[in-house]
């Protein structure tokens, strides 16, 4: 019972200290502001019963100016506590340093009590909450030329009878222990603006690098449908369709640049919602339709190449991830496929159940990998090959694939043979079919 009660008063006064120490600060004040609000609190705060003892104690014993004195002084410091809680911060800290300033000054020089000592500190403090030069230049000449007026003047001459030696000593210490304080606390503010920089140093750093992928993933769904058009336009323009099939392939044409131009819209407003950092943001969503967007990006290339694209996705498949993250992945994936395909290949997609999870593989028949391309497909050291209607990568795309893949707490493997094609395999979690969002056919 009584180790109990310990503890409660310990976590009181652990909860009324921070009460007290983060008076006025809030989430939305800069880093150094909110910690120059708990300096003046931390000063404030061991300053009010210090005070208020001495008030009593000089009135006892027939100091009533002092004691006066002594009451300003706490009222002070609990005004600049007041002030903080209502965010008047720049007359919190008019009412520290200048009221203390004049009060310190004037008991040390009327009554010789060391109250001077007390000057230093408030230089400190002066020059710690204050970035203007000339305000930390004015006050810190007017409190030294009032530390040293004390400090030289006659200690023979004095306005009222001079306080006892033990008191003279006890308010040096206080002062200089004070001192430390103050200094201590502004090497941990020093010390955590320093470890806050380096947060938003690898923040930054995250965020760039989350931005090269962007642009990255941007390049590649743009690049090659836009190259796909560009061959067909390139045809059109040297007359190799026939007149009379010009307009029908105009109008085939068109609809494929629509198609084009609405997928390249979802791939746009994706990577402008992850600008400020990819994020992964898992929901159960059906697979069949996000393959079916794929088809769709692809469709002018797998005509142009004339492939046979077989896809065995049940409808009720359904996968647990972030769904713009998955197309990433099934857009490289079968972008890779095309590219490594010979012209009238076929590619295969194939989603199966095992356990709790989902396997996509997407196979071709194309020229394959060796074992050293292997090695290092998932890897900054792979080199990208050229595909085999002269297609180039960036080699960006699959380390991205893995990436992802693992933010989704799956995998990625590859199999593959020297001019013996490849296949891909995604193993996903598997998710819930979503009740808005009915089961639909390829």
């Amino acid at each position: 019972m009584r180790q109990r009660i310990k503890q409660l008063l310990y976590q009181s006064a652990i909860y009324f200290w921070d009460l007290i120490i983060n008076i006025g600060v809030h989430p939305t004040m800069p880093y150094i502001e909110s910690r120059r609000t708990m300096l003046l609190n931390l000063i404030a705060l061991p300053c009010i019963p210090f005070m208020f003892f001495y008030c009593i104690l000089n009135a006892y014993q027939g100091r009533y100016l002092l004691s006066v004195l002594n009451a300003i002084t706490t009222l002070a410091v609990i005004t600049v506590l007041f002030l903080h809680k209502y965010r008047m911060y720049l007359s919190a800290r008019i009412v520290l340093i200048f009221f203390s300033a004049v009060l310190y000054g004037f008991t040390g020089m009327y009554f010789h009590n060391g109250a001077e000592y007390f000057l230093l500190n408030i230089m400190v403090v002066t020059i710690l909450v204050y970035d203007n030069k000339w305000i930390v230049g004015c006050v810190s000449a007017l409190i030294t030329a009032a530390f040293l007026l004390v400090i030289f003047m006659p200690q023979s001459w004095h306005l009222a009878p001079p306080v006892p030696t033990e008191r003279v000593w006890s308010n040096v210490a206080v002062s200089l222990v004070g001192l430390i304080v103050i200094l201590c606390f502004f090497k941990y503010i020093q010390a955590g603006y320093q470890q806050e920089i380096e947060k938003q140093r690898q923040a930054l750093l995250g965020m760039n690098k989350d931005k090269e992928k962007l642009f990255s993933i941007v390049a590649h769904d743009i690049r090659s449908p836009l190259s796909t058009l560009e061959s067909l336009l390139d045809m059109f323009q040297k007359g190799e369709y026939p007149r009379e099939d010009m307009e029908e392939a105009a109008a085939i044409l068109h609809k494929k640049v629509a198609q084009l131009g609405g997928t390249l819209d979802n791939v746009l407003r994706w990577s402008t919602r992850s600008m400020k950092g990819i994020q992964t943001r898992p929901r159960h969503f059906l697979l069949a339709p996000v393959m079916s967007e794929v088809l769709l990006f692809f469709e002018l290339i797998i005509q142009q190449k004339n492939m046979t694209v077989d896809v065995q996705v049940p409808v009720s498949t359904a996968l647990h991830a972030d769904r713009d993250q998955v197309s990433v992945i099934l857009r490289n994936l079968f972008s890779n496929a095309l590219k490594f395909s010979y012209a009238g290949g076929r590619i295969t997609v194939i989603a199966s159940q095992n356990d709790q999870q989902i396997l996509i593989s997407i196979t071709d028949d194309g020229i394959g990998m060796d074992q050293q391309q292997l090695k290092t497909l998932f890897t900054s050291q792979q080199h990208p090959a050229y595909g085999t209607s002269g297609e180039r990568g960036t080699g960006i795309g699959l380390m991205l694939c893995r990436e992802f893949a693992e933010q989704n707490n799956g995998v990625i493997d590859v199999e593959s043979t020297s001019e013996g094609g490849t296949t891909f395999i995604v193993q996903l979690r598997k998710g819930d079919v979503p009740a808005n969002e009915p089961a639909v056919s390829n």
